[in-house]
């Protein structure tokens, strides 16, 4: 090889040939935030838009979500899942559901819990001395042990029947029986309350919280199956049975549990409509949505054109400053790779901004009117990735049209 030849391919004497230098991603992010750096308000203003875009975006997504987080709340408290069983009133002779019915209705696919109940037909008093048929309208049940479950009812004082109660001559009242039997609570430690029922006294271990679904359990004074059929002859054949199941099944459920505790006539068995609230509980799902997407959409579009209009008056000022760097060798990926790296700094500060600020108002406010604070997850990466994507499509044509300027264009202007 002629060494001449390679000398004059190189210049200044040099034996490399030139090569395009490429500029590492720090190299790029420092040149892109030298606009940001030097046009401080401008950049302030422009990410401004972006936020107040983002942050709209958080808002009308946070503050409905938790608004319809708070209402769903309400509406399970009315027992849309739950279902009542019971024979048809005043048939001769009386229906008598059999005693593993509840079981028979737990096989069922979408049923989450059962429990039932039975009459027993005997009257309680307040002691003794009383009229032995003066009942108070109170109605003895006996209880199994996973009632509460199956009904949403809580213990206001004392505790509930278990298997080591369920057996044992103990009740537990319903909060309006407490409050006519007189034993408004069960007090621990004090000398334990005791009723007559049919032959046998019974001990109060605990009064139910009202239960404005169950009235009728209300009314009740609950005994333990088992103690029912020692103390009290019953039958175990239950009278009502409660279940829960899947809401998304719950008509599905409801028309086939006739057939399944009284398979031989399911006519004379009675099954309770879903709660009306569970079509207000669908409907609310469906409510806030399109309306305040779309606001949100706007906002960030606003925003974007705001980035869009500073980035290309920023390339019309700019001018000399890619001319020069063109002279001294930056090529056009260079150029465009700068201002686009700009657009997006921009867009993306501002989205982070206003997702923090979206998501500290949407808190606030939620609090304020004692909501559940519930801010999607789906709104805060749709905020961050929106203003990444806004920077991008609004700095692309900015970017593009600095990067085709020739130095000799750039510099004569």
């Amino acid at each position: 090889m002629n060494p001449q030849n390679d000398a004059a391919q190189a210049p200044f004497g040099g034996t490399e040939p030139l090569r395009p230098v490429r500029l590492g991603v720090h190299d790029v992010l420092r040149l892109g935030l030298l606009g940001i750096r030097t046009r401080k308000m401008r950049a302030v203003l422009s990410a401004l838009g972006i936020s107040i875009g983002v942050a709209t975006l958080v808002l009308v997504t946070a503050i409905p979500a938790s608004s319809r987080q708070d209402l769903s709340e309400q509406l399970a408290a009315l027992g849309p899942d739950t279902l009542r069983v019971e024979p048809q009133p005043d048939q001769k002779p009386p229906v008598l559901l059999q005693p593993d019915a509840a079981r028979a209705v737990a096989r069922i696919g979408p049923v989450t819990r059962t429990s039932a109940v039975a009459n027993t037909h005997e009257i309680v008093r307040r002691s003794d001395r009383m009229d032995a048929n003066d009942g108070l309208g109170l109605t003895v049940l006996a209880s199994r042990r996973d009632l509460l479950p199956a009904v949403g009812g809580k213990v206001m004082s004392g505790k509930f029947l278990d298997r080591g109660t369920s057996g044992l001559p103990m009740v537990v009242l319903g909060y309006q029986a407490a409050s006519r039997l007189g034993i408004p609570r069960v007090e621990p430690g004090r000398k334990p309350t005791v009723v007559p029922i049919g032959k046998t006294w019974f001990t109060v271990i605990g009064v139910l919280a009202p239960m404005p679904l169950t009235p009728d359990l209300d009314r009740s004074v609950l005994v333990g199956w088992q103690a029912a059929e020692k103390y009290l002859d019953f039958d175990g054949h239950p009278t009502v049975l409660y279940l829960k199941a899947r809401e998304d099944a719950i008509e599905d459920v409801a028309a086939v549990l006739a057939a399944t505790v009284y398979p031989q006539s399911p006519g004379l068995v009675k099954v309770s409509r879903p709660s009306d609230a569970l079509t207000a509980k669908r409907a609310a799902q469906s409510t806030f949505s399109a309306l305040f997407f779309g606001l949100a959409c706007v906002a960030l579009l606003v925003g974007g054109i705001g980035v869009a209009n500073t980035m290309y008056i920023s390339v019309l000022e700019r001018r000399k400053e890619i001319g020069l760097r063109r002279a001294l060798g930056a090529n056009r990926r260079q150029i465009c790779g700068q201002f686009l790296t700009e657009s997006v700094v921009l867009s993306l500060a501002g989205g982070l901004v206003g997702t923090a600020t979206g998501s500290l108002a949407a808190t606030g406010y939620a609090l304020y009117q004692g909501w559940p604070t519930l801010i999607p997850a789906t709104a805060l990466a749709a905020g961050t990735a929106g203003s990444v994507t806004i920077g991008v499509l609004a700095g692309l044509y900015p970017s593009v049209r600095a990067a085709r300027l020739t130095p000799t264009e750039a510099l004569a202007l």
